[in-house]
């Protein structure tokens, strides 16, 4: 967008955020349990690339736990994949999600959360808090099963 202004000698972006859900609101599916969130991530997850690499996806939620959408985050190498918390917090932000489920696969099998993966969830738990974003469960996926944190008792307590 050229400045309108004269004698200013620069241009500037304009920034436009626009969202449209186009899937009815009697066809999304509710998630309220582990059980859910595993089944609508392997929906959506890869088969070709769940035993290759590493992946981050986000479930977006509505208030009344209804899935507003599936969010591809970030593709790893074979033992880590690095989410960037700018990218999700906008996307959360840009489909005024009330909450999310994060996910990522271990290309390993194994389902046991890390150190490290319980740090991140930790800091994902802390930065939706300053949105007002409830973080619902972190699911690790496998080609053979699932593990939850918020199962686990590995989710953090911020009520």
């Amino acid at each position: 967008m050229k400045n309108k202004l004269k004698n200013i000698p620069f241009n500037v972006a304009e920034i436009e955020l626009v969202y449209k859900n186009q899937v009815d609101p009697k066809m999304r599916p509710i998630v309220t349990s582990s059980k859910n969130a595993h089944a609508v991530f392997r929906a959506v997850w890869d088969d070709n690339r769940i035993d290759l690499v590493e992946e981050f996806k986000i479930i977006l939620l509505a208030q009344n736990n209804t899935v507003i959408g599936v969010s591809n985050i970030a593709t790893g190498s074979t033992t880590q994949c690095l989410a960037d918390p700018k990218i999700v917090f906008g996307i959360c932000l840009k489909s005024n999600a009330a909450g999310i489920c994060l996910a990522h696969n271990h290309p390993s099998g194994n389902t046991a959360a890390s150190p490290s993966d319980i740090s991140l969830t930790h800091k994902f738990c802390e930065g939706a808090r300053i949105f007002g974003i409830k973080v619902w469960d972190h699911i690790i996926i496998t080609r053979h099963g699932y593990s939850s944190m918020n199962d686990d008792a590995l989710m953090p307590n911020f009520d």
